[in-house]
């Protein structure tokens, strides 16, 4: 659940960045800073070790974005990474980097955590649109393994 979270704080992160033209680090710790004020949260989860994750996380999809929409553009169909939901574009971001530059889960917990993301905070239909960009993702990623 700290994964979870951390994750969350990431995609509230890349949309502020997005949205307000901010640095990384500066969206990243209003967004910790938030958690660490909502005292049900940060009891719970907000830890350090929660945060240097999501540092690592928001970092990574930072510095990779343009490969990574290089990727992403692979997999859409009939679209552009320019022209999906913003929040639908983060959370595809973010996971397209755990998937591909990041060790730290295996690529099929970082669709699950995606399409459990794009539910909560996507339209009714982002956890199947996330789901079928993931999977052929997933897809390209096996045959340039084989």
């Amino acid at each position: 659940m700290k994964r979870r979270l951390a994750r969350e704080m990431v995609i509230s992160s890349l949309y502020s960045i997005e949205l307000n033209e901010v640095q990384a680090y500066e969206a990243l710790q209003g967004v910790i800073d938030e958690v660490m004020n909502d005292n049900e949260v940060s009891e719970k989860f907000s830890d350090e070790t929660t945060n240097e994750f999501a540092r690592k996380l928001l970092m990574g999809v930072v510095e990779n974005r343009a490969a990574i929409d290089d990727l992403l553009k692979d997999c859409l169909t009939g679209w552009q990474v320019d022209r999906l939901s913003r929040v639908d574009r983060q959370i595809l971001r973010l996971a397209c980097f755990e998937m591909v530059f990041s060790k730290d889960a295996p690529p099929k917990v970082a669709v699950n955590e995606a399409i459990e993301l794009a539910k909560h905070y996507g339209t009714d239909e982002s956890g199947k649109f996330v789901n079928g960009v993931l999977a052929k993702l997933l897809k390209n990623l096996d045959s340039t393994k084989a």
